[in-house]
């Protein structure tokens, strides 16, 4: 029983060491992807809110978040 008892605490020991080690491999790796992914921010002329700059509605006057504002800023 006591052996059985070691082998079990030695056993946990090896998985959690090489979970450890997997597992700090790749946190450098989700950075980088993460650093890549992000697009840079346009305010809308109207209202100030930051939009990405490939969701941007533009205009005559600027960049506006939707159509709705860019007709509401180049109507009046």
């Amino acid at each position: 029983m006591k052996l059985m008892i070691v082998l079990l605490a030695v056993l946990a020991g090896v998985w959690l060491w090489r979970r450890g080690r997997t597992g700090g491999a790749r946190a450098p790796k989700r950075r980088a992807q993460a650093r890549a992914q992000a697009l840079p921010m346009v305010r809308c002329a109207r209202c100030g809110i930051h939009v990405p700059a490939d969701e941007v509605v533009a205009g005559r006057r600027g960049s506006y978040c939707c159509a709705g504002h860019r007709q509401d800023a180049e109507d009046a």
